[in-house]
């Protein structure tokens, strides 16, 4: 159950959005084959100057179409399938246009004791929802 993060400057459609939002769950849902509706995304739109992203040394530039994502999702899961994702998500965009440069990915772990879904309880832990495999 990935909670996932966002965030773009303004420039894109409604349309442009969903498709980008989409994409990078078709990834997840292709990657770590999790439910359909698991689909938990926020998407924010930023000002021209208020996203920095620069190539940490790697010798590319990022244009103003840099998309920013942070993955939240339970730990456990190998490497190897981390890596898949984030290819995964890199060419999911990539079909929408957006070059490899500007694809940057956060991936936070934390455990099922950390999951809300409503309510004030923690379903995992209350028996409300199973723990999914990973």
């Amino acid at each position: 159950m990935p909670l996932v993060r966002i965030d773009v400057n303004e420039g894109r459609t409604p349309q442009e959005l969903q498709q980008l939002s989409r994409g990078i769950h078709d990834a997840i849902l292709a990657e770590y084959n999790i439910p359909e509706r698991d689909y938990f995304h926020i998407v924010t739109e930023h000002p021209a100057g208020q996203i920095f992203a620069q190539d940490a040394g790697l010798g590319f530039e990022r244009t103003p179409d840099v998309v920013m994502i942070q993955i939240f999702t339970q730990g456990g899961r190998s490497q190897e399938a981390k890596q898949s994702l984030f290819a995964a998500v890199a060419a999911r965009l990539g079909e929408l246009g957006i070059g490899g440069e500007n694809v940057f990915i956060g991936y936070v772990e934390n455990t099922a004791g950390d999951w809300s879904f409503g309510f004030g309880r923690a379903q995992y832990v209350t028996g409300e929802l199973a723990v999914p495999n990973k």
